[in-house]
């Protein structure tokens, strides 16, 4: 399970571009708590403690608990903004959520034992087809990724959601069909060479059929010939 941590908060009163602006400038960040049936939030938070939360990683998946002015809020982070220019957080939104309470949330793929996969010791390529899945799960069980394990997967093989262990009680949002999580491919040179080994058995199969009608026509000579001398 993802790690939970606690920021302390202030509340804002004023709200709005300038507001925001100001806030900013003051070396916070404006946020937003919602959900839960519940009246939106207005905050703000210590700038480099946001930061350094985003960049860490897993800041989309880990429940928090807002301390706005005494007030302790569970909450997951479900948006945040950076600036486009300077690329430092400008704004966190953030889902209210109550004991018990599922969430859906696209947890990351980390995949294991590279070493013990014959295709990609062969210099067979691992083509991830997902690098999240999205899945229902308790918000006091979410994982920090989900495991791939590719031990004794062969060129060719793949691996699919039946093949990840998801924690107890977490389903994913797609139940319809075993969806494929990565393959493994093979390299472009053995690619090249099957298809090298195709065409030269296609050039073969169609030489030996124009030998056989060409042997087909030489039996039809020899009998006019035979005839012509009688």
């Amino acid at each position: 399970m993802s790690n939970t941590y606690e920021l302390k908060a202030e509340a804002r009163d004023n709200v709005g571009k300038g507001a925001a602006r100001a806030t900013r400038r003051a070396g916070r960040v404006p946020a937003v708590i919602y959900g839960d049936k519940k009246s939106p939030v207005s905050i703000s938070l210590p700038y480099k403690e946001v930061d350094k939360k985003i960049r860490s990683g897993g800041f989309l998946t880990t429940v928090a608990t807002i301390d706005v002015n005494g007030d302790k809020i569970r909450v997951i982070p479900k948006d945040f903004q950076l600036d486009p220019v300077r690329d430092f957080p400008v704004h966190v939104d953030f889902l209210r959520i109550s004991k018990g309470a599922k969430l859906t949330l696209e947890i990351p793929v980390t995949f294991i034992n590279e070493e013990e996969s014959p295709g990609l010791a062969r210099g067979g390529v691992l083509n991830v087809v997902r690098y999240a899945v999205e899945v229902e799960v308790p918000n006091d069980a979410i994982p920090e990724s989900l495991i791939a394990d590719l031990t004794g997967l062969d060129i060719g093989d793949g691996i699919h959601i039946s093949n990840i262990d998801l924690p107890e009680g977490a389903v994913p949002t797609i139940t319809d069909r075993d969806f494929t999580i990565a393959t493994i491919a093979a390299p472009a040179v053995l690619a090249a060479e099957d298809d090298e080994d195709a065409e030269d058995a296609e050039g073969l199969e169609e030489g030996v059929e124009g030998e056989g009608e060409g042997e087909e026509g030489g039996e039809d000579g020899g009998d006019a010939e035979k005839a012509s001398d009688e």
